[in-house]
């Protein structure tokens, strides 16, 4: 099984076990579905990689610590996992925007990046994986900017402005990405603030589909790195890039 097989595999797995959890946890708070959820995703999917791929290190977010010098930063090959992104809409009955992360960052020679990706929408019975994902299907007239649904960033509202679009609300930062891949939305902006494991697998998943992905900056997305903080993004269908960077970059 080749690592974009793998990623996808583990992602769809993750998220059959995440429904079975909801389920078995639908009279219990949301509190205790939330970390049950996080807490058993991730104990699935480091077993698993440990398994099939025991010569590789891991970056979950709800792995331990790190200190100053993590010891990922000297490996060749860096699982990237999110083993439950949206816990907020994963602990309310009937929500679908929620997803699972699943990336591998790899060295190689001077060269470094992702090269592997899967993000499982479980609630939706869909995985999108690299390294073939279908573009999405032409633009509507009016461009559709996917935003949280608690709170949209001001940058958004100014891209919204700026290109004369409308608002999708939506929850977790997968099932936004996947929004713009599927053709649901075309335009995600983030400037709140996330980390590696947040954008890595969908990010590998939108280049795959061909979209542009970029800091807020215009920048290249670098993972792997000392900090994990990786604060914004933007995902968006490459005929929108211009004008969205054009007030990102302001």
């Amino acid at each position: 099984m080749n690592d974009h097989e793998l990623a996808a595999r583990l992602a769809t797995e993750a998220g059959v076990l995440l429904l079975d959890v909801r389920a078995e946890l639908s009279a219990s708070s949301p509190q205790a579905r939330k970390a049950a959820g996080d807490k058993r995703s991730h104990a699935f999917l480091i077993a698993a990689l440990a398994a099939e791929r025991p010569g590789d290190v891991v970056l979950s977010e709800e792995g331990p610590g790190e200190g100053p010098e993590p010891a990922r930063l000297a490996a060749d090959r860096v699982w990237i996992v999110d083993p439950l992104d949206g816990t907020r809409e994963f602990a309310e009955p009937g929500r679908t925007d929620w997803a699972v992360h699943v990336a591998l960052w790899q060295r190689d020679g001077a060269s470094a990046g992702l090269v592997a990706g899967a993000v499982a929408l479980p609630a939706q019975g869909i995985t999108l994986a690299t390294p073939t994902v279908a573009a999405p299907p032409a633009a509507p007239e009016v461009p559709r900017i996917v935003v949280s649904r608690t709170r949209p960033p001001a940058i958004a509202l100014d891209v919204r402005a700026a290109v004369n679009g409308v608002l999708v609300e939506m929850g977790s930062a997968g099932a936004k990405v996947a929004s713009v891949i599927q053709g649901v939305a075309d335009i995600y902006v983030h400037a709140g603030g996330q980390y590696e494991w947040d954008s890595a697998a969908p990010v590998a998943v939108a280049r795959a589909a061909g979209l542009h992905t970029s800091r807020i900056d215009g920048t290249e997305l670098i993972y792997n790195q000392r900090d994990s903080m990786l604060p914004d993004l933007v995902v968006c269908r490459p005929e929108f890039a211009g004008a969205v960077l054009a007030v990102t970059k302001g």
